[in-house]
């Protein structure tokens, strides 16, 4: 009877060995689709508008973050992200790739030998942001011509309808960025870091060009407008595991960055000013 029962127990145990190994094989699969979701348990941001929502990861709510903020910096119409992100979705999903077809390189996949800049360059992403607002505003009706037909002008890809994959996605991640649909970001940060100051400050200046204030963990940005505090809120937001961001107000409006669950935005009675925005950071 012990002899059946621990053969019983050997067949149980192996039985979850083999379980869990497909697990992980299935999570290590869906991981390597390039254009996969992030999975219910990841560290995630989720950004929505109009009743439409799009999941990203971390490393995505960053670049998408970035590239929205400069296009704010640069005075461009929403469209502009719109156009922009979609782009960056389908070149690199949204991400530095230091390789691509050819000599392609970085978030739009711009190759030095066609003289977007040099391949340190285009690594930059700052600057090949910037470089791709400036061939998009060179097109003539990019305000409102098809998304996807502009994104061709500007790529001249070899696959000239992808970019429409991404219309959809790039939309409400340009429309919460920006600024105009407030509280529209929520993240899910498992490994919260220590908080950056430094290294948050620092991007805020190098995408909107800003000059915020600090006090130990806390920064302070006045804005010009709430739709544009808006934008600086959700920026931070989208760089929480980023830069260890731990709180952030806008107004009387503030969000409490979680490690077990998508946080809501909550409605606070001490407003401190619709064109106010609070970051506070972690310990560092």
């Amino acid at each position: 009877m012990a002899r059946t029962a621990r053969r019983l127990g050997a067949v149980v145990a192996a039985l979850v060995c083999v379980v869990a190994l497909l697990v992980v094989l299935a999570v290590i699969i869906i991981k390597s689709i390039p254009n996969h979701q992030p999975l219910p348990g990841e560290q995630r941001c989720v950004a929505t508008a109009a009743d439409q929502s799009v999941a990203v990861d971390t490393e995505q709510a960053h670049y998408a973050a970035l590239i929205a903020g400069i296009s704010v910096r640069k005075g461009l119409a929403p469209r502009a992200a719109s156009i922009a992100l979609a782009t960056a979705y389908q070149e690199s999903n949204l991400r530095n790739l230091d390789h691509g077809d050819r000599d392609s390189v970085g978030l739009f996949q711009q190759r030095p030998s066609m003289g977007w800049g040099t391949e340190k360059q285009l690594m930059n992403p700052y600057y090949a942001t910037t470089r791709f607002y400036r061939a998009l505003i060179k097109i003539h009706g990019w305000e409102k011509g098809d998304i996807t037909e502009i994104a061709q002008k500007i790529q001249i890809s070899g696959y000239p309808d992808a970019y429409r994959d991404h219309e959809a996605d790039a939309r409400v991640l340009a429309s919460v960025l920006t600024g105009q649909s407030p509280a529209g970001i929520r993240c899910l940060i498992r490994d919260q870091r220590p908080g950056d100051v430094s290294g948050l400050i620092k991007d805020l200046r190098k995408t909107y060009q800003l000059k915020p204030k600090h006090s130990g963990s806390v920064i302070t940005i006045s804005a010009g407008s709430t739709t544009l505090a808006w934008s600086y809120a959700q920026f931070a937001v989208a760089n929480a595991r980023q830069y260890g961001v731990a709180r952030v107000e806008v107004g009387s409006h503030s969000y409490q960055v979680d490690n077990r669950i998508l946080a809501e935005w909550k409605t606070t009675q001490d407003s401190i000013g619709a064109k106010s925005v609070k970051i506070t950071t972690r310990a560092s």
